[in-house]
């Protein structure tokens, strides 16, 4: 079984650097999936409320074959819980469907036009002080996001998960998130497929003799950025475990890190409210 990398966090934890992202998975089929994951080796899971699955995950999680403790498991607050009463409400909502709290808890959305994301993160730091949830982090956050509720709080959050692939490459976030010690995680890290087909992706693909898929996550993983590729295929989910066998070479990254066209495939943190 491959042993995935553990990338570590500014609160003394550690996270998986590679996981099974659910997003767009139904709650009947997110169970299966993660079984799969689990059987495969996965030790990071990541949901939201959003994505109406936590209870098919937190199934999944219960009838594995190791510990719960085993497997890191990842939610995320919805926009609708912002403020501090709604979102330890949303908390507790989720912790309720996974039956049993997560490891991580994030903020999904900053939602600026709200003017609550600072409130937001002070009661998520509250629920980690209170010992309810392990380490607490940001989703979609801008540097002018982090910087306020850095500023707020006086607290800095360990990971912030953002659209990332070689079409938007976030050099700029990146390079905030190195200075604060924030663990940068991908989502969407084949760009919906998109990368999938791009000639310069294929063309490194085929001189290693791995799909593009490997070559893209490789990518992320040489870069120091978690990744959670989301699929529901048994075969594919295992495969994608095949990309520790993979080294990608100083002009493979070359090329790569000329695709980037900032190119988004989801919406922009500031238009979601």
């Amino acid at each position: 079984m491959t042993t995935i990398p553990a990338l570590p966090l500014r609160d003394g934890t550690t996270i998986p650097a590679l996981g099974l992202g659910v997003y767009k998975v139904d709650d009947a089929t997110a169970e299966p999936a993660v079984a799969t994951a689990i059987d495969a080796g996965y030790r990071l899971i990541d949901t939201a409320t959003l994505y109406r699955n936590e209870r098919g995950v937190g199934r999944a999680l219960r009838a594995a074959p190791v510990p719960r403790d085993a497997v890191y498991l990842t939610t995320k607050l919805w926009n609708d819980a912002h403020g501090r009463p709604a979102a330890r409400r949303a908390f507790d909502e989720s912790v309720e469907r996974l039956g049993g709290p997560p490891d991580l808890y994030l903020i999904h959305w900053p939602c600026p036009a709200r003017g609550l994301y600072a409130e937001t993160w002070r009661a998520l730091l509250e629920l980690r002080d209170e010992g309810r949830v392990r380490s607490v982090g940001v989703s979609n956050f801008q540097r002018d996001h982090l910087e306020t509720i850095i500023a707020d709080s006086g607290e800095v959050p360990v990971l912030n998960q953002i659209e990332l692939h070689p079409y938007l490459q976030q050099r700029e976030l990146r390079a905030v998130h190195a200075d604060l010690g924030i663990v940068t995680q991908a989502w969407s890290p084949l760009g919906r497929g998109a990368v999938l087909a791009d000639p310069t992706i294929g063309q490194i693909a085929a001189e290693h003799g791995v799909t593009p898929a490997h070559v893209i996550l490789r990518w992320h993983l040489d870069l120091g950025i978690a990744v959670i590729p989301k699929s529901v295929t048994p075969e594919r989910i295992r495969a994608n475990l095949d990309v520790f066998a993979l080294t990608l070479t100083e002009r493979d990254h070359d090329r790569i890190a000329g695709l980037d066209r900032g190119a988004r495939s989801g919406s922009h943190p500031d238009e979601v409210n």
